[in-house]
């Protein structure tokens, strides 16, 4: 099987990587000629011999939009998209109507395994008609993790579903990060405590929490045994906020997820607006103390 993938990034590159040793052809295109297996994507799709597979992973929204409009014009009734970024799932609804008026199919594809997906391989979430997901089948078989297929890939539901799938995914990753992180907090606080790092390796076998996120930090930790090298500062990709957002949409009470993510953008302030509001309300009403800048 000969496929194109357009996006060659830290996944997109391991994903073409992990593809050629599992037996697929990949033809790649990035706007980085030095890793772009051609000049454009007009020349990835001529080397491509109907019907096309056509994998696209690059950031969500207008990047991914310009790609679909891109392959619109350049693919043919039977070829396949799908969608390997983070798109959210709303989007992928549209881009499979658009691609669908040319005949062209449509799976959304949410992926995860980050760095460490061309060694352990990738946990792929499918939304989409199960006729294109066995169409494409060799190509998740390649990516996915060894062993049982229904441990790292499952063929979630309709258009939409393996990006919602990804997006839950990714909400409950933002919880338990958050509750490591706490837990690291702590310990590091208490004077009696004399080796956190210690602590969180001991966690890693025969504990309820023990997990691949427990095992990074570990490795966090032996690399930077205090974390100096780095800033308290965390970005949202934008699944966290999605699910929140989902949650309220759908009456479902997720204080945990929700938490987390709120702690994400208090990370990014170094002076809150909103905690000089209590500050002034405490002094106001008790008459306590405030420190003055």
């Amino acid at each position: 099987m000969h496929i194109g993938l357009v996006g060659l990034g830290k996944m997109g590159g391991n994903m073409r990587s992990r593809l050629r040793k599992g037996g697929i052809e990949v033809t790649g295109y990035a706007r980085t000629r030095e890793v772009s297996d051609c000049d454009s994507i007009e020349e990835m799709v001529s080397k491509i011999s109907s019907p096309r597979i056509v994998w696209v992973m690059v950031p969500h929204g207008k990047p991914t939009d310009e790609i679909i409009d891109k392959l619109e014009t350049l693919l043919s009734a039977g070829d396949l998209v799908i969608e390997g970024g983070n798109s959210r799932f709303t989007d992928d609804q549209r881009h499979s109507e658009q691609l669908s008026k040319k005949g062209i199919g449509y799976l959304d594809c949410g992926v995860s395994g980050g760095v460490w997906g061309l060694e352990n391989g990738y946990g792929l979430m499918v939304g989409g008609p199960k006729k294109l997901v066995d169409t494409a089948m060799p190509v998740f078989d390649a990516l996915r993790p060894e062993g049982e297929r229904s441990e790292g890939f499952v063929h979630v539901g309709d258009v939409g579903a393996g990006h919602y799938a990804k997006m839950v995914h990714n909400g409950i990753e933002y919880g338990m990060m958050q509750s490591f992180a706490e837990g690291y907090e702590l310990l590091n606080k208490k004077d009696i405590i004399k080796d956190v790092h210690g602590t969180f390796k001991a966690w890693q076998r025969g504990t309820v929490v023990r997990s691949w996120l427990l095992d990074l930090l570990v490795r966090a930790l032996e690399e930077d045994p205090n974390l100096d090298r780095i800033r308290g500062y965390v970005e949202d990709s934008g699944e966290g906020r999605w699910t929140v957002e989902e949650a309220i949409a759908n009456s479902v009470p997720m204080p945990a997820i929700t938490a987390s993510l709120f702690a994400r953008f208090a990370s990014r302030q170094d002076d809150s607006d909103a905690m000089k509001a209590v500050a002034a309300l405490r002094q106001q009403f008790g008459g306590h103390s405030v420190k003055e800048k």
